[in-house]
Formats: C-alpha cells, sequence, structure tokens
C-alpha cells in the first residue's frame, strides 16, 4: 500500500497538538482523587483518565483523519477496517497508568502512524509532568523540545546504564524477567525500572540510557519510541539481533545506542554466560 502521499510534517504537527491537549488533560486529573480498576490481573490498571485522554485523542484523530485506522489501548479499533488502509495509528493514552494511579509523576501519551506492517512513520511522546515532547519523523529525524535527538557514545556494557520493565503476567509467568534483570545488574553501571516503554525509548535515544529491554509491551507502548531510537542513530531489535514483526510489536523488544547492541544480545541470549566485565 502507498504511503508516499502523505504529508507527514503536517501529521506530525497535528498529531503533537492532539498529544499536547491530552498530556493537559492528564494534568488536570494527576491530584484528584481516583480510583483505580484492574483489567487482565491485579497488576494491570486503568484509570478514568487513560479513558478520557483516549477518548480525546481518537475523536481528535478520527476528525484530522479520517481514513486512518486507529488501534487504541483502551477502546480496540476505530475507523475503516484496517486491511482497507495503509495507515495506522497506535494510541497509548496514558503510558505508566500504575505510576499514575500512585501519583508518581512519570507517565507518557504516545502516539505513532505506521503502515500496515508496523514500519513506523510518525511518532510523538509527551511527558506532560516536565513538558518534554519527543518526536520524530522516518528519515527525517528526532528532536526533543526542537533540540535533535542523538544516542550516547557508549561503547562497553560495563559503562552503560540501562533500564527495563516487567510483563503484566509476571506473578505467574515463567518468563518474568527477573533472571534477565540479575544477569544485566552483575554487567552494567547499573539497572532502572522507571515504569513507562515509552519513556525508557525515548530516554535511549535522548542518550539518557544506553540501552532498554522488556518482554511484553504493546505496539502502542513501542511503536513512537522504536521510531525516535532509530532516527536519533540507535538500534532496535528482537532479543537475537533482528527487527522482526514481533519485536516492532514489542513482544521482546532490545533498543541501544548501537554501539552496545550485541553485547545485550549477548546478555539476552546467553544469561548467566554472557561476558562479564573484567574486575579491576
Amino acid at each position: 500500500m502507498d504511503t508516499q502521499s502523505l504529508d507527514l510534517s503536517a501529521v506530525l504537527e497535528r498529531a503533537e497538538s492532539i498529544a499536547r491537549q491530552a498530556g493537559a488533560l492528564l494534568r488536570e486529573y494527576f491530584e484528584r482523587p481516583r480510583e483505580a480498576n484492574h483489567k487482565s490481573t491485579n497488576i494491570d490498571l486503568v484509570t478514568e483518565a487513560d479513558s478520557a485522554s483516549e477518548a480525546l485523542i481518537v475523536g481528535a484523530l478520527r476528525a484530522a483523519f479520517p481514513d486512518h485506522h486507529l488501534h487504541g489501548e483502551e477502546g480496540g479499533g476505530y475507523g475503516p477496517d484496517p486491511d482497507q488502509t495503509p495507515y495506522h495509528w497506535w494510541v497509548d493514552p496514558l503510558d505508566a497508568t500504575t505510576n499514575f494511579a500512585h501519583r508518581l509523576p512519570h507517565f507518557a501519551v504516545s502516539l505513532a502512524l505506521s503502515d500496515p506492517d508496523l514500519w513506523p512513520l510518525v511518532g510523538v511522546v509527551y511527558d506532560p509532568m516536565r513538558d518534554e515532547m519527543f518526536k520524530g519523523i522516518r528519515g527525517q529525524g528526532a528532536w526533543l523540545n526542537g533540540r535533535r535527538l542523538r544516542v550516547s557514545g557508549v561503547t562497553d556494557l560495563a559503562q552503560a546504564l540501562v533500564t527495563t520493565g516487567f510483563p503484566y503476567d509476571r506473578w505467574t509467568a515463567e518468563d518474568n524477567n527477573a533472571a534477565r534483570v540479575g544477569h544485566f545488574v552483575v554487567r552494567t553501571q547499573g539497572v532502572r525500572r522507571i515504569g513507562s516503554a515509552a519513556l525508557d525509548l525515548c530516554y535511549v535515544a535522548a542518550g539518557r540510557c544506553d540501552l532498554y529491554w522488556e518482554r511484553g509491551p504493546q505496539p502502542w507502548d513501542v511503536q513512537a519510541g522504536m521510531l525516535l531510537v532509530h532516527e536519533a542513530g540507535g538500534r532496535v531489535s528482537d532479543y537475537h539481533g533482528e527487527l522482526t514483526l514481533e519485536a516492532r510489536r514489542g513482544h521482546g523488544i532490545l533498543a541501544s545506542n548501537g554501539h552496545i547492541h550485541d553485547q545485550g544480545v549477548a546478555v539476552l541470549t546467553l544469561g548467566d554466560a554472557a561476558p562479564l566485565p573484567p574486575m579491576e
């Protein structure tokens, strides 16, 4: 399907405006009394703010792009049949709902436009509490509040700050990422679990972190961020180093500055057998 005729700069401008509106709404909700409800498990939460933010975003995107299909985290699909359009929006109205529900001010709005094969074309991630707008266009670069994004220059995993997350089924799943965290703890300068996959990817793109991995995100969590990492000079893949469809879906994703990517793959695939940094 042809995706060459769309003015991506105009799309990005509209997406940024919508993300800022949703972010303002989330700020309004942040200090209100609220009750979080459970979705799939006791640790998979949804709040009134999630639903209100998605309603705002979906309404605005459908008005601006009526021939595009929308995949929303909370409400499912909107617009024309997904097989009948080359344009697919991935909407996360509130990434890091658990943080939000506990009044931890680290969450984001994430919007991405992709082709049918989940190759992202445009991405925005807005952190409303810091007023940080991460945005990018495929082949044209990525920016944070007008400043060009570039990944870090760290070349040794032992000098890296890395970040990760845990799947919602971590209480019961054998592959719950706990062992992998231990593998990275003894091979890096530090491991962080901040709670937002979208912002984790943005921080790799901005050089604030050097590597991110996780099993469990969905396309609306990662589509915008993976575009930003790529446009900032980084690399995105699955746990084996290939940019597969599953990686683009977020179902086992590794993102890095590129320099330490193969080292990250080694830790993910070899576990305890991966090389350790030399003792000084």
